[in-house]
């Protein structure tokens, strides 16, 4: 009995995969990277990306989010340089502004120039670097921030690898990561084909991030409801490892626009 249901638990990743395949946009897989980023950067900028606070204003996100910072479930105050990879319409980054002190670094990161003018007409303040960039090659330095927030956007990479090492690049040494993925979930599945992105399977995200050298520290939710239903996607708090080699120390904070910033 304990063998046949071990082989019936190593089946259902596998039943789940083909199923996720099944329903899920195909577009990110069936196009080449160039050709999809391209698609998702014109989506972004068109009118889909012009409602796009108003969407995470109504799936509740941004205001449970913004719940999870005031409370420190993910704390953003013992940051000196944060990173905010996807930054949209400023639907985490607004967070950030409230949530940490004034001489805390902020730098919005989008692919689409549009959305950050839209994040930045939204929000109404000078203090972030609004930089235009790819999230699998972020204009950053080695080690140029102790916190990198990513939501919803890294389900726009079929392999969120390259991402991943980006990520674990640009942060120093004991530096956290607060991820947010869509997950293959039936709601995930109706977000995949709204925004033309993937859905990731919670083991499968978990191995990637590990290997790229960003375990988990802890897992996430956006409430006690989203826990006890197992909804609202994977929200974690990953750590980069400090090496054996490394004494841990805190970079001099760069001084104000050392960092490449776009007019919007």
């Amino acid at each position: 009995m304990k063998l046949l249901h071990r082989a019936r638990l190593r089946k259902r990743p596998k039943l789940k995969s083909r199923v996720r395949q099944l329903v899920e946009f195909k577009g990110i897989r069936q196009l080449s990277r160039q050709k999809y980023t391209e698609h998702i950067r014109d989506l972004y900028d068109g009118p889909a990306g012009s409602v796009l606070a108003l969407a995470s204003l109504i799936s509740l996100h941004e205001p449970l989010v913004g719940r999870m910072l005031r409370k420190g479930k993910f704390d953003v105050t013992r940051f000196n340089r944060i990173l905010d990879i996807g930054s949209g319409a400023g639907q985490i980054l607004g967070h950030l502004l409230r949530a940490t002190d004034s001489d805390t670094q902020i730098v919005a990161c989008d692919l689409s120039h549009q959305m950050l003018k839209r994040a930045r007409n939204r929000i109404k303040s000078e203090r972030p670097d609004y930089v235009v960039g790819d999230m699998t090659r972020l204009p950053f330095a080695d080690e140029s921030f102790d916190c990198v927030t990513c939501g919803w956007v890294i389900e726009h990479l079929s392999d969120p690898r390259p991402g991943l090492k980006e990520f674990q690049r640009v942060l120093t040494p004991n530096g956290r990561m607060f991820l947010l993925a869509t997950e293959d979930t039936v709601s995930g599945f109706l977000t995949s084909h709204t925004w033309k992105c993937r859905t990731y399977n919670r083991q499968e995200l978990q191995g990637a991030c590990e290997e790229m050298g960003l375990p988990w520290h802890e897992q996430l939710w956006l409430s006690r409801v989203h826990r006890f239903f197992k909804m609202g996607g994977i929200l974690v708090e990953a750590q980069k490892p400090i090496a054996a080699d490394t004494v841990l120390a805190t970079p001099p904070r760069p001084e104000s626009g050392t960092l490449p910033a776009v007019s919007v």
